[in-house]
Order: structure tokens, then C-alpha cells, then sequence
């Protein structure tokens, strides 16, 4: 799974008939530690995360088990969390 931030919201009137109804951000992925910035990625919303939200994203076959998917939906991220706080013990 995948620490990140949502940044944005994705739009498209013409998609594969198999996302219609489906919610997708864009989500910039986090270091859980340093909070660095790294790439970003689309991500199928199922939980009401909005601009700003720390998320957990599922990503790969495990995603499209999260929400209302199925295994025929072409989906890699889903976003199956909003982090409230994150606590990290170093050495």
C-alpha cells in the first residue's frame, strides 16, 4: 500500500464504460517518514477523500477488490483509506 496526499480530481466525459460512475483523484505519493514528495497517480475513490486528505491507495490486483470494483474494471489504485495520524519509531 501507498502513503499519499490528494491533490486533484480527474474529469473525462469519454472513459471505458466500465469506469462510469467512478470517482478518480490524483494523488501524489508520500515518503510515511520524511514526507517527501514523489511521483503521482490516479487513484478510484470509493470513500470520500478530498483535495488535501492523507490517503492509503491499494494498488495492482488488490485494488480492484476495494469498493464496487470487480476484477473486470481496469483499475491499479484505489484510495481504501483517509490517514488520521501516522506514528513512527526510528532506530
Amino acid at each position: 500500500m501507498i502513503v499519499g496526499k490528494v491533490v486533484g480530481n480527474v474529469w473525462a466525459t469519454r472513459k471505458e464504460e466500465a469506469l462510469e460512475g467512478m470517482k478518480l483523484m490524483v494523488v501524489r505519493r508520500q515518503d510515511a517518514v520524511t514526507l517527501e514528495e514523489l511521483e503521482t497517480l490516479v487513484a478510484v475513490d470509493f470513500i470520500g477523500a478530498g483535495i488535501g486528505d492523507r490517503v492509503i491507495v491499494a494498488t495492482g490486483s488488490s485494488a480492484r477488490h476495494a469498493g464496487r470494483c470487480t476484477s473486470n474494471e481496469p483499475v491499479d489504485a484505489t484510495i481504501v483509506g483517509i490517514i488520521d495520524e501516522v506514528e513512527v519509531q526510528e532506530p
